[in-house]
């Protein structure tokens, strides 16, 4: 019989082996939600602790909120382990902001790899705060320097925060809630002893409050030492490193063996503190709100001894000499074997203290030796152990003395002599060592061993120097010498006797012989020749070269051993732009005898002022002369001159004068205008500022000569030339110049015996004569030719003959003129309506015979007429009046002829015509030729040589007397040479 069996599909069979497996992940990987969380705050380290019940699990996710906000604060996952006492897990989070500043929201749930389990229930942490005041956290708070800390103000509710500010700097809030702000400072640095203040105010009241930081350091000591001042107890010290900053109660606390050290800073600026024993070990530790440091010594008691300061010092003193003594706080110093030391310092050099060492067992005392008389001193004392020495003790109190006066030493003595001062006896004040007390006087002994004189002065302490009267001690002709001894006195006694030998005359060094010396390294290196046969030492002496007087001027000196050859001289005095005279001397037993002499500057400068300048003109150079620079204004050894031209603007150099002996120097070839020149002497420092002189170069007189006698020669050389042509072309020149003027032709028969001739005046004019009492009857005589006779003669002469000239007489006669014929009334009226008459070119002819006017009687009866001349021409009567002026010819003959007839030598002219103020030539002329003066002394009259009417060429000048005709003379003369010269007809 068959029997069914059951069958299994595939596909249920898988899906219920994938349901258990899901089954059984499921209950194996979900973690467990934490349970019991509990959160505990400590908000003066603003950390919270948390702890709950979490199962299995090692590793949770935390999540901590700020409640009002919902903002994330924290969100890590962190492993923790189970705590086995307690079973539970826990955890510490510090916060940024202080816990009091917000309300937190904790939460918690457990993880295992990727699987999480759901978060545990909320555990809140309230913000206590009340709401109806303004708060700063945290409060109090030390910090080092360099951190940041948050702090948060917290408002009343329902107010707005104004602002936070950290000391004097605004801060920028970050709200945390609906009350709290927080702030943040940065990398804090030192707050000041009382702290950094963080204050916030709300609005709108500006109620305020807040917090103070304090940003300090923690401890850090060094070098622990504990050593022993009596061999029982125990004091340590130590360096308490950089300031912490941190005081009061945050400041730094110290337990030494774990007992509290109570510091206190030493005068070494060391802290310390004491222990009643001894004991071989010692901890430090230092801490304070930041932090803790530990220092650790040991050491044996009697490798760590240390003497106190000797107490109550006193001394005792001598000229040379003192004793200090002392007593100890502790008597068991009495066995113990010391080292002190001795510090002295003398008052006057406190700089250079001296330090002697003594030992020996409980040392109370020292002697100090070899001190100088009559100085004070200041002395203390310090002690260290001689065996295990471990450091020296402290100073005892510095106490003072002053040694005894003694005698002074003996003085440095030496003497001075120049040929314009006295001879001097000369010493170097003693310093203070030296004279051992206060000088009361010097006293100088002058002793001539020749005369067997002696003289003896006492001289003022404050004086170094006595002048040598040489005629008081000795005779004027010796040639021996003076013995000058000085001896310094004081309290304490005299010094010992110092000489010097003082010759009567002393050979000075020639000036050329002079070297000059350059400082260097300090001083003037000088060197001479070594003398072999010379034993005695050699003195070096210099002074100011400019001195005037040594008062002003003291003389420096040194002392050198026989056989040196070199030495340098430095001194104090020395000053720049100042000359010394150095001079080197060898001292025997006999007087000093100068072998050598320097001179030298210790830095040259620019001379400090210039020479005098003046100029001179030499033709066209120019000659600059000066002086010479004062030796105390060179300030250097003067090298030369520059010689400058100076344009107002830059200098041009001319010339570099390297003779600094020269005075002048001569500027040539240049041309006339303004020069300014300037000269400046030099030194090796550089030029002085020089002098300057200006000068106009005027025309010089060698070429002002020149220039005269070249003019003169060209003129002369052109005046030759035109003498050698005219006298050449002589016949053109004188055609074409001054043609030949016929001879009139006289009517009537001239050769006859001459006689009284009778002129009948022209019936058209009359010449109206003017009388001049000094005229001379040897002179010629105008002859009046009528007009209707030379018009007949006219006809007669020959068409060469040049034509009369007409001119109008100027009768200036007031009365009217008398005719001379009854026949002539009317001739004279004409001659008075026309007043003119024709007179020849030629020259008014002269007779020998005398042609004459016959005088009018009725003119004798109003003026005294002399008698006529019979060569005499005259007018009228009214004429010869003494009030009229009337014509009067141009030119006189001057040439005199005892052969022309005239009766008389006197003049015929009334005194009274010379004043009438008449017409008069304008010169005096001569014969035109030496021919016609020949023919005068015939009796011929020669031609006047000029016209003789007013229509002339020449001026008519005014009345004047005969010294003006006789300067008019030379130049008449001239010209009738030229007129000859040019009428000569011979070669």
């Amino acid at each position: 019989m068959s029997r069914s069996q059951p069958t299994w599909s595939p596909v249920w069979l898988t899906c219920v082996l994938v349901g258990l497996a899901a089954v059984h992940t499921l209950a194996k990987e979900v973690p467990a939600v934490p349970q019991q969380v509990d959160v505990s705050p400590d908000k003066s380290t603003q950390q919270l602790s948390i702890s709950w019940l979490g199962g299995a699990a090692a590793t949770f996710d935390l999540l901590i909120l700020r409640t009002e906000l919902n903002e994330t604060v924290f969100y890590e996952t962190v492993s923790v382990s189970v705590n086995q006492a307690s079973g539970r897990h826990q955890w510490t989070w510090t916060s940024v902001e202080p816990l009091e500043c917000t309300s937190l929201s904790i939460r918690i749930r457990s993880r295992d790899g990727q699987t999480t389990s759901d978060w545990s229930s909320t555990e809140t942490l309230e913000s206590d705060i009340p709401s109806n005041a303004i708060y700063m956290f945290p409060q109090d708070r030390v910090v080092p320097v360099g951190s940041n800390t948050t702090f948060c103000c917290i408002v009343e509710k329902g107010k707005q925060l104004r602002t936070i500010k950290y000391d004097s700097t605004v801060m920028h809030p970050t709200p945390l809630s609906s009350r709290s702000y927080s702030v943040t400072a940065v990398n804090q640095t030192l707050s000041n002893r009382a702290g950094s203040n963080v204050v916030c105010r709300d609005t709108p009241e500006a109620k305020m409050n807040g917090a103070v930081v304090f940003v300090g350091y923690p401890p850090r000591p060094s070098d622990l030492v504990c050593e022993t001042h009596d061999l029982t107890s125990a004091v340590c010290r130590w360096k308490g490193g950089r300031d912490t900053n941190l005081y009061g109660k945050r400041g730094t606390k110290y337990m030494l063996n774990n007992r509290q050290c109570i510091a206190s800073s030493t005068e070494d600026k060391l802290e310390g503190c004491s222990e009643t024993w001894w004991e071989g070990n010692w901890t430090l530790v230092a801490k304070n709100p930041l932090g803790q440091h530990v220092l650790t010594d040991a050491a044996e008691l009697s490798h760590r001894v240390r003497p106190t300061a000797p107490e109550n010092p006193t001394s005792v003193v001598t000229s040379w000499n003192a004793t200090v003594r002392w007593g100890w706080k502790y008597d068991v110093y009495s066995s113990l074997a010391l080292v002190c030391q001795a510090e002295l310092t003398p008052k006057g050099d406190p700089a250079k203290p001296s330090q002697h060492t003594f030992s020996g067992l409980g040392l109370r005392s020292v002697a100090l030796l070899d001190l100088y008389p009559d100085e004070e001193y200041g002395v203390r004392v310090r002690c260290g152990a001689q065996h295990n020495f471990w450091k020296w003790g402290n100073w005892s109190e510095t106490i003072s003395f002053r040694t005894n006066t003694y005698a002074p030493d003996a003085l440095d003595v030496w003497m001075w002599m120049n040929k314009n001062y006295p001879a001097q006896v000369l010493w170097k004040p003693l310093t203070q060592r030296q004279s051992h007390g206060p000088i009361t006087d010097y006293e100088v002994t002058l002793w001539s061993s020749e005369e067997n004189l002696q003289r003896t002065a006492h001289i003022p302490p404050d004086t170094s120097a006595e002048l040598v009267n040489l005629t008081q001690i000795t005779t004027p002709g010796s040639d021996n010498k003076i013995t000058a001894t000085v001896v310094a006195r004081n309290t304490g006694g005299e010094s010992q006797p110092a000489s010097v030998h003082i010759p009567l005359r002393l050979t000075d060094v020639e000036p050329r012989s002079v070297s000059r010396v350059f400082y260097t390294d300090g001083g003037f290196p000088l060197s001479w020749e070594r003398d072999d046969n010379a034993t005695g030492a050699y003195v070096v002496d210099w002074y100011n070269a400019v001195c005037s007087s040594l008062k002003n001027c003291p003389v420096g000196w040194i002392k050198l051993a026989a056989g040196n050859t070199s030495v340098s001289v430095e001194s104090a005095d020395f000053r720049p732009g100042v000359m010394y005279n150095i001079s080197l001397y060898s001292s025997t037993s006999e007087a000093p005898e100068l072998l050598q002499r320097w001179q030298g500057y210790i830095q040259e400068l620019v001379p400090s002022s210039s020479v005098s300048l003046s100029t001179t003109q030499q033709d066209a150079d120019i000659l600059l002369a000066w002086g010479e620079i004062p030796l105390a204004n060179r300030r250097g050894f003067l090298l030369g001159y520059n010689v400058y031209i100076n344009n107002g603007t830059q200098l041009t150099l001319l010339a570099n004068l390297s003779d600094p002996g020269s005075r002048n120097y001569t500027v040539k070839g240049l041309s006339e205008g303004s020069y300014k020149f300037t000269i400046k002497a030099y030194t090796s420092a550089g030029e002085d500022t020089g002098a300057t002189a200006s000068i106009m170069l005027e025309p010089y007189a060698d070429w002002l000569i020149l220039e005269i006698f070249a003019s003169l020669g060209i003129t002369s050389a052109f005046l030759l030339i035109g003498t050698i042509f005219c006298y050449k072309k002589r016949k053109w020149v004188k055609k074409a110049f001054y043609p030949d003027i016929p001879e009139p032709k006289l009517p009537g028969d001239w050769s006859r015996p001459q006689g009284p001739l009778d002129v009948k005046p022209s019936p058209h004019s009359l010449v109206h004569m003017v009388e001049k009492p000094e005229w001379d009857s040897s002179k010629e005589t105008l002859v009046v030719i009528p007009e209707e006779d030379e018009d007949e003669e006219r006809l007669g002469d020959d068409t060469d003959e040049p034509a009369s000239l007409r001119y109008y007489n100027h009768v200036v006669d007031e009365r009217p003129i008398r005719p001379r014929f009854p026949d002539s009334s009317a001739s004279s009226a004409s001659s008075m309506d026309s007043a003119r008459t024709d007179v020849t070119y030629t020259g008014i002819q002269t007779s020998g015979s005398s042609l004459v006017f016959q005088p009018d009687p009725e003119g004798s009866s109003e003026v005294h007429q002399p008698p006529a001349h019979p060569s005499f021409c005259t007018g009228e009567g009214g004429g010869g009046g003494g009030g009229g002026g009337g014509y009067r010819p141009q030119m006189q003959s001057r040439a005199q002829n005892d052969d022309m007839g005239l009766a008389s030598p006197e003049p015929s002219f009334e005194p009274q015509a010379a004043s009438a103020g008449g017409y008069k030539p304008q010169s005096s002329w001569h014969f035109d030729s030496l021919e016609e003066a020949g023919e005068s002394q015939n009796g011929l009259a020669p031609s006047l040589g000029s016209p003789t009417s007013i229509a002339s060429t020449q001026f008519l000048l005014p009345d004047g007397d005969e010294q003006a005709d006789e300067r008019r003379q030379p130049a008449a003369a001239a010209a009738a040479w030229f007129t000859n010269l040019l009428s000569s007809t011979k070669p």
